[in-house]
């Protein structure tokens, strides 16, 4: 019931928080210009240097105007700080705004390399066969502690700056292994984000059930005016012995009866509407709507119907006046943030549900439906599932995965086909890169799924929730990369 459209859209706003915000280090604050003193502003320049330091000696590769790159060994190589380094979006912003900083220390790089590889440290971690994160941590902390600080050729370069001063120096060093204790894995960040994404997923179910019950709370508030007409003084005729239709509606009846739906709204409050704000207002509101509609005047002065005409009333009345309301959209907004996004699709759900509760009428000349889908007179309220099958259950989790890991191929993929005159590769909208790694993600895992749905699946979320152009651009660059995933044998995809 949950199906792949949403969970797309939910992939890619979650995917954009989680590597939006995601940072493995806690980066100092710049000094404030005349308000720090000559050590700090030095200690600050230190810093600086010693991160990028030691993504050179790690062998990332830092692009243009970064001097000599160190031919990093296959310890260095398989320590994985230099990469979390490189990955972290802050660091990157951090290098693009010091690219005059990237050859300070090209003269000693290979003797310090030297210096380190004859280093106590590093021949015990040689020496080891399985590191966690931790020790590799540990490594660079202990390398910059001893090493680094006490190698001439580092000292030769830094004393170019006519700030320098062994405080400042010792202060750099004490801020850059902070930086680096700072740094987690990313599972606890990583752990949220799906946690995240299946919230996210549960709580458009919820909103599901959410609009079925509406009905109920609308027809309920009419109930409870009828019976203040009937109370109020002097009452008219009409106010004692009102047309009951609405109230008496089979379709309503069937919900209250519905076992599933009340026991899923007992245990997800937040789908009860209510208990959201302004609950009272909201239905009020749209009762008016209601009973101010030609909908509701032509039923109620038509002769009582049966099942299917009551149903038929109510899904017409939700279609019309409750889903596009501004009452809903205004309730929406103050209980979740998902919601106003999810109702197109869920609201979709909801009058299927409504259909498949009573036998629609067959135009003449056309066959009665006899697929899955085609709605039958039950009198009853049957609910959706949460999700279709066991393959879209997991299909969320998945992709989200596979662009979290992949995420700097991914991205090359992207990059090749920019075209660095009219684009800036690090002024590209971030949710346009997060929607095409999605896609390439699912270009490349998913054979099943064929390249149009993907194309269009994309596009769509794109100009929905990107910039104007966003469709357009990521349609070209996705295409170059399809075309070159299928020269290169990654996919099998016309």
């Amino acid at each position: 019931m949950i199906n792949r459209s949403l969970i797309r859209i939910k992939t890619v706003q979650i995917l954009y928080s989680y590597l939006l915000t995601r940072s493995d280090f806690k980066l100092e604050t710049p000094p404030v210009p005349g308000e720090a003193s000559r050590d700090r502003q030095f200690a600050y320049s230190v810093y600086l240097d010693l991160i990028i330091l030691l993504l050179k000696l790690s062998g990332m590769p830092l692009g243009p105007g970064a001097g000599i790159t160190a031919e990093a060994d296959q310890v260095l190589k398989k320590n994985r700080v230099g990469k979390a380094l490189r990955d972290d979006i802050a660091v990157n912003a951090l290098i693009a705004r010091n690219r005059d900083r990237l050859s300070k220390f090209d003269s000693c790089l290979g003797d310090l390399m030297t210096a380190i590889s004859a280093s106590a440290i590093y021949n015990d971690v040689k020496r080891k066969r399985k590191l966690e994160m931790a020790d590799d941590v540990r490594f660079w902390n202990t390398i910059f502690s001893t090493v680094v600080r006490k190698h001439k050729g580092v000292e030769r370069a830094l004393r170019r700056d006519e700030s320098f001063s062994h405080l400042g120096f010792d202060t750099g060093v004490k801020m850059f292994v902070n930086t680096l204790s700072s740094f987690d894995d990313t599972r606890a960040t990583y752990l949220k984000a799906r946690k995240d994404l299946d919230k996210s997923l549960s709580l458009a179910y919820g909103l599901y059930h959410a609009l079925l019950a509406l009905p109920m709370h609308i027809t309920a508030l009419q109930e409870r005016r009828l019976d203040a007409n009937k109370n109020k003084y002097l009452p008219t005729p009409e106010d004692l012995n009102p047309n009951t239709r609405f109230v008496d509606n089979l379709f309503v009846a069937a919900l209250r009866d519905c076992k599933p739906l009340a026991e899923y709204l007992d245990e997800n409050p937040d789908a009860e509407p209510s208990t959201w704000r302004d609950y009272d207002l909201m239905l009020a509101g749209l009762l008016d709507k209601i009973t101010a509609s030609e909908a509701y005047a032509n039923y109620m002065e038509s002769p009582a119907g049966d099942f299917a005409t009551d149903a038929a009333f109510w899904r017409e009345v939700m279609r019309t006046i409750v889903i596009p309301s501004d009452e809903l959209a205004d309730a929406l907004e103050t209980k979740s943030v998902y919601w106003n996004d999810d109702l197109a699709i869920m609201s979709t759900f909801v009058l299927k549900t409504i259909r498949r509760s009573y036998a629609a009428p067959v135009a003449e000349g056309e066959e009665p439906d006899s697929s899955d889908d085609a709605p039958q007179a039950t009198g009853q309220i049957d609910l959706l599932p949460k999700f279709m099958n066991h393959d879209d259950e997991v299909f969320g989790a998945q992709l989200f995965e596979y662009v979290v890991q992949n995420r700097e191929k991914y991205r090359a993929y992207i990059d090749r086909f920019i075209d660095t005159k009219q684009w800036d590769t690090e002024r590209l909208a971030f949710m346009d890169i997060i929607i095409m790694m999605t896609a390439i993600a699912e270009l490349i895992n998913y054979p099943s799924i064929p390249v149009p749905v993907t194309l269009n699946e994309y596009i769509e979320v794109a100009n929905d929730y990107s910039t104007p152009r966003s469709g357009q651009f990521i349609n070209g660059i996705l295409f170059s990369v399809i075309k070159m995933l299928n020269e290169e044998g990654v996919i099998n995809k016309k």
